[in-house]
């Protein structure tokens, strides 16, 4: 749903619908994310991270519900910015199943390649596509 509302035409029904979908999957997978404790028996650095998605998810949804001046501005990057912290932990996940490779080593390699070019996107390629 996160590639397909990324991709899509912006403001049709279409766009609105996947996002709704892509919201709601967003969100209980974050909130699934926020009351596991098996790994560190504690708040750790993944609750941290679900807990920033959780605030980029609903800072995305908000500006799209109030409409505020610059409204589309908020939306684009709140909504880009959870899209990208998704596939960098889609990613990581993917990378610490690699036999040998050692966990902490993986995860921040793979996410942190994902966020590198996820940052130059947000930066260089959404202005120019917003401005289009």
């Amino acid at each position: 749903m996160g590639t397909a509302v990324v991709v899509d035409r912006k403001g049709t029904w279409l766009h609105r619908w996947i996002g709704r979908g892509y919201l709601v999957a967003v969100l209980v997978l974050n909130v699934t994310a926020l009351v596991i404790y098996e790994l560190q028996c504690q708040f750790g650095p993944f609750h941290w991270l679900a807990s920033i998605s959780l605030a980029s998810i609903l800072g995305g949804y908000w500006a799209a519900r109030a409409r505020h001046e610059g409204w589309r501005y908020s939306h684009v990057y709140f909504m880009v910015g959870s899209y990208i912290g998704l596939v960098a932990a889609a990613a990581a996940e993917i990378a610490t199943q690699v036999p040998g490779w050692p966990f902490a080593t993986s995860v921040m390699i793979s996410s942190g390649l994902v966020i590198a070019v996820g940052r130059w996107m947000m930066w260089v390629v959404v202005p120019r596509a917003i401005r289009s």
